[in-house]
């Protein structure tokens, strides 16, 4: 999924970064800004931190130097969740006080549908891993209830994709996202 996610932030161009994305409250770059700041306050929150006290955006990227500050992220991530028995750990993250393996899991969504939103915003190819797009839709259905949204609940109404459409597309549309 990181490597999945990296391919695409490699792909923007600089003069993308003020585009316009499906994820309606970032642009390109405030969006670039927010999968960094994810995958940091992941290790933050691996490593046994604060996930309060670690920002969700990042500050100071230079308009080429997005993918260097994804690759820097995602190798602290990676490091830290090496370890199999953070999986167990009890561990805080926004949506609630749960095992490390279930922040984990949340952090691989985030990070998925944002490599989408990116994907989309940019004119890119969006569906990519099947296999982990329908892990991570099965598991989005499970915990993400239809109704309601909104409010607490930071996922727009479900948006209904045709039958054709695929997994990548239809784990946008239950997470919200117009295509």
């Amino acid at each position: 999924m990181l490597a999945q996610t990296e391919s695409i932030v490699a792909a923007v161009r600089p003069e993308q970064l003020g585009d316009a994305t499906p994820c309606t409250d970032y642009d390109v770059r405030t969006l670039l800004s927010h999968i960094v700041g994810g995958i940091k306050r992941c290790a933050v929150v691996g490593e046994g931190g604060n996930v309060y006290a670690s920002p969700s955006m990042v500050d100071g990227v230079a308009d080429d130097g997005w993918q260097e500050a994804y690759q820097e992220a995602t190798a602290r991530a990676v490091a830290v969740w090496a370890d199999d028995a953070r999986l167990d750990t009890i561990v805080t993250v926004p949506w609630g006080t749960v095992p490390g393996r279930v922040a984990l899991s949340g952090y691989v969504q985030e990070t998925l549908m944002h490599g989408w939103d990116l994907a989309m915003a940019t004119g890119q190819q969006t569906e990519l891993d099947p296999e982990l797009a329908t892990w991570t839709l099965a598991l989005a259905q499970r915990i993400l209830p239809p109704e309601p949204r909104g409010g607490e609940i930071p996922f727009g109404p479900v948006v209904p994709v045709g039958a054709e459409a695929g997994v990548h597309a239809q784990l946008a549309g239950w997470l919200g996202r117009k295509q």
